[in-house]
């Protein structure tokens, strides 16, 4: 047997699953909801996160792209129509291809400049999208660099499926979930956080809160890249008294 038919064979097992269907629809009404109310801040000209500080890399960012003007609201308009996309039936599979892109790229954002604030959320949206192109699979196949041999159709829902839990799927599933919280909460040695206070509330009880505090300076006051904030906090010694 193929690699390619095994994959049909499991592709269709899951469509063929109750649970497994419920997650997908699951999945697309939270994935749009995420980009609905994003979305709607870029159309109405708000600056996104606009509590946080310009001089947080990420507030950096985000205050520069608020100024590009229409680039500001076709990204806005961007993140609707993937949206839509996805809550209607006919295109998911559409709005799934639209949709990855533009999280992965606020996935490598949030992670590039350690922002906090969807550190936890954008790679679950990414698993999750990565999901629903997984899920429509028989529909995109046919553009991968696959040896395919005889045709095979569209998989659609069948009209009987199976009641089974996929337990193995879901523990997987809060496997991931998990990994990717405890990741989110001490992937990091050190990051910006939202403002001063958290960020130099993460040194209290170490021996490096002198060089914290000028890694947090040099972030939330002096507006300095993240790199080099990293730089002077590693340049600088320990605390004279707790080495």
């Amino acid at each position: 047997m193929s690699i390619i038919t095994k994959l049909d064979r499991f592709h269709l097992q899951a469509k063929s699953n109750r649970w497994m269907n419920r997650f997908a629809i699951f999945l697309r009404i939270f994935l749009a909801y995420g980009f609905i109310t994003s979305g709607m801040v870029k159309i109405l000209g708000e600056r996104f996160a606009a509590g946080l500080s310009t001089n947080h890399p990420m507030g950096q960012y985000l205050e520069a792209l608020h100024n590009t003007g229409f680039y500001y609201t076709f990204i806005g308009i961007a993140q609707i129509i993937a949206a839509v996309l996805l809550l209607i039936p006919r295109t998911v599979t559409l709005g799934a291809l639209l949709y990855f892109p533009i999280i992965f790229n606020i996935f490598m954002l949030s992670y590039a400049v350690r922002f906090e604030g969807s550190a936890f959320t954008s790679p679950l949206m990414v698993l999750g999208c990565l999901f629903l192109i997984l899920w429509n699979y028989d529909k995109i196949k046919y553009i991968l660099p696959l040896g395919h041999g005889e045709y095979s159709p569209i998989v659609s829902v069948p009209k009987t499926m199976d009641n089974k839990f996929p337990f193995k799927f879901f523990l997987g599933t809060f496997a991931s979930v998990a990994a990717v919280l405890l990741y989110a909460l001490w992937g990091w040695e050190i990051a910006p956080r939202n403002n001063s206070n958290d960020c130099n509330s993460q040194f209290i009880g170490t021996n490096r809160t002198i060089a914290g505090a000028k890694f947090c300076d040099c972030i939330h006051s002096q507006g300095l890249p993240l790199d080099s904030s990293i730089r002077i906090y590693k340049s600088t010694p320990d605390d004279p008294k707790k080495k």
